[in-house]
């Protein structure tokens, strides 16, 4: 989410990001391998997890919603797309930490919501928990 957020408020490139982020922080290599995978995937795809984003975004416009916000329902539901060894429930509850953590009052039932929806949306195969 940081990664994201770093993207698209930042300026930077993906590739600037992508070499960057883990200078300052400590992280193994499955981690880092892990979170860049997550965001060039997220990156590459952002079109259409926006798409789908606004779909199940009742009343809401994207580019109102706060930019974390933004960069942990990107990340989710990319996860929830590509990531099938991922359990939903997994995914949906590490958003939620995430939102706990970073994101301001209200965005955890939000962001929650959302997610949901997307989750109830896919296929059976990919809404299993």
């Amino acid at each position: 989410m940081q990664m994201l957020y770093q993207w698209e408020l930042g300026g930077n490139t993906p590739e600037q990001v992508g070499a960057s982020f883990f200078d300052e922080r400590k992280a193994g290599q499955e981690v880092q391998k892990f979170a860049r995978e997550l965001f060039g995937g997220a990156v590459e795809d952002v079109k259409k997890l926006d798409s789908l984003i606004r779909e199940h975004a009742e009343n809401w416009r994207l580019e109102r919603m706060a930019a974390v916000d933004r960069g942990i329902l990107r990340l989710a539901v990319y996860e929830l797309l590509h990531c099938p060894e991922t359990p939903p429930a997994a995914v949906i509850d590490e958003a939620l930490e995430i939102a706990r953590r970073f994101s301001g009052q209200g965005a955890v039932e939000f962001i929650n919501g959302i997610l949901d929806s997307v989750l109830k949306s896919l296929p059976a195969g990919k809404a299993k928990s």
